[in-house]
């Protein structure tokens, strides 16, 4: 895993982000988005992977899209994020966008290490994923999610049923006592990945820690 550092330094409140080569192509324009509407200092560490479907998939399934399979390899991931974060972190938020987004709410079950979750554009379409929350209950209760108005309009069936799963989770977390908002932005899945990213780390760093 590459680690690609943004912001400052010896910040106390540290941003987890898996990302990709896409997403390092706005990382600039979204750290300075997250400092003009954060209002504090903070350490961005951008955790760079190769093979999106293998490190980031909870667990195994099939293609949804193309032809590779979901490797189910996120455990392995989260163990080698959790030795990248700073032992002086007092305040860790973790946070991505499309399936980076699902992994880093996925992750806040795993592990009590996180005060609040950016999920921007999360694949909450992933097989089993909503049925996962309802069986598990997350630690902390800072969470950001988001989605496109046009994605829920993907020809592809199953990813077609975004809209409604990422509603399904809204609802979850908000009944079982967790401070979550679910907002909506314009355009379709890959529109403002680094804009819609910045705001979901910028919401949660302006709650408080719960």
């Amino acid at each position: 895993m590459e680690v690609l550092e943004y912001g400052k330094k010896n910040a106390e409140t540290v941003l987890l982000q898996m990302v990709d080569d896409n997403d390092l192509k706005t990382m600039e324009q979204e750290v300075a988005l997250i400092r003009e509407n954060a209002g504090e200092d903070f350490r961005l560490l951008a955790c760079r992977v190769s093979d999106w479907n293998l490190c980031l998939s909870p667990w195994k399934a099939p293609a949804v899209f193309g032809r590779q399979d979901f490797g189910g390899g996120a455990k392995d991931t989260l163990r080698e994020l959790l030795d990248i974060c700073p032992e002086n972190a007092k305040i860790c938020y973790i946070g991505g966008y499309s399936l980076a987004g699902l992994f880093a709410l996925w992750a806040a079950y795993q592990a009590d290490r996180f005060q609040g979750v950016a999920a921007a554009s999360p694949s909450m379409w992933f097989p089993g994923f909503t049925e996962y929350m309802r069986a598990h209950e997350l630690r902390y209760g800072n969470i950001y999610l988001s989605l496109g108005d046009k994605e829920e309009k993907a020809r592809n069936p199953v990813m077609a049923t975004v809209g409604d799963r990422i509603r399904e989770a809204d609802l979850l977390l908000r009944e079982q006592g967790k401070n979550c908002i679910l907002e909506w932005n314009q355009g379709n899945h890959f529109q403002d990945a680094g804009v819609r990213t910045a705001k979901a780390f910028s919401w949660v760093m302006r709650q408080e820690v719960r």
